[in-house]
């Protein structure tokens, strides 16, 4: 099988732990997950809510040096891709295809020239907020929740918009979003959330941002954190095909893809791993999902939009 995950935490775990992400007992490694005939995973440096300022941006350089120190020692494992073609390489030469994204708009400091830092490090996506705001907007779980977009966020999704950095809706609170695809036309990424019809969480999406995402032709991918999944205590792997079955039923055949949030989440135990996909794939195979739409979720939908951006 072929693998595409649109997030996980592990660089931000790896840079905590004084750890390693070609190495380790976390629940991704490069090591584990190149058991796949392809794999691409987007790595993301997460940007706590207690950073912002210099402290912020400067977590986010050092997480990009280990990631470059990394990537080089290991240059026979993993490639850390910045366009299209380094993606079809790394897949063609079965490495690893590293994408770099953040997670918080933190990361910018307020600066708008970090934007083009950032872009220049080789970030392909970025998520406007965290939990909290930021000084882009509101985040899904702030204690303000419905604040929307402020001038220095429209500045920086038209930014984002013209480096071909994907716009990253994750997290973002309902105004936020909604503000951000009434400012510019862009496809537009969640790259872990599900279904808040299925469960009722904000992290969750609505399906009219569902609809909006797909009118876009951009992503939405599956998170396996238990508390996006169901509402109860207890979430399987069939609750992740709950959410892809109301997806699909809206119609996102091509937008339906994977955001696992290893790392970074309290995940199922059906697969705690990177290298248990291959069991969700199986499962998905066997509720009648044909082999061409479970290819298309765990890799083309991804691989596409990326060969799409350049």
């Amino acid at each position: 099988m072929k693998l595409f995950d649109l997030h996980c935490d592990t660089l931000f775990r790896a840079l905590d732990e004084n750890g390693g992400i070609v190495d380790n007992g976390y629940q991704l490694s490069v090591l584990r997950g190149r058991k796949y005939e392809a794999w691409a995973q987007c790595f993301a440096v997460w940007i706590p809510d207690e950073y912002r300022g210099d402290e912020a941006i400067s977590l986010f350089k050092r997480a990009n040096q280990m990631f470059d120190r990394e990537i080089q020692e290991n240059s026979e494992l993993i490639c850390k891709c910045k366009n299209t073609d380094d993606i079809k390489n790394a897949v063609d030469t079965h490495k690893c295809a590293a994408i770099l994204t953040v997670e918080g708009g933190a990361a910018l400091a307020g600066d708008i020239r970090n934007l083009d830092y950032l872009h220049d490090c080789g970030v392909k996506m970025m998520t406007l907020t965290w939990n909290g705001s930021c000084e882009i907007g509101g985040g899904s779980l702030a204690k303000a929740p419905n604040d929307g977009i402020t001038e220095f966020g429209k500045s920086v999704i038209r930014r984002m918009d013209e480096l071909s950095i994907t716009i990253d809706i994750s997290h973002a609170s309902d105004n936020l979003f909604f503000d951000v695809a009434s400012t510019v036309d862009a496809p537009l990424v969640a790259s872990h959330s599900n279904s808040r019809a299925v469960c009722l969480h904000r992290r969750n999406l609505t399906d009219e941002q569902f609809s909006v995402i797909k009118g876009r032709g951009g992503l939405v991918g599956l998170n396996f954190a238990r508390q996006f999944l169901s509402d109860g205590d207890a979430a399987s792997g069939y609750d992740i095909l709950r959410h892809a079955e109301h997806f699909l039923a809206l119609g996102g055949e091509k937008v339906v893809c994977l955001g696992t949030d290893f790392d970074g989440a309290d995940v199922i135990s059906d697969v705690p791993c990177v290298e248990r996909m291959d069991v969700l794939y199986e499962l998905f195979l066997k509720h009648n999902y044909s082999e061409d739409l479970v290819a298309d979720i765990f890799f083309n939908n991804a691989f596409d939009f990326f060969a799409r951006l350049g």
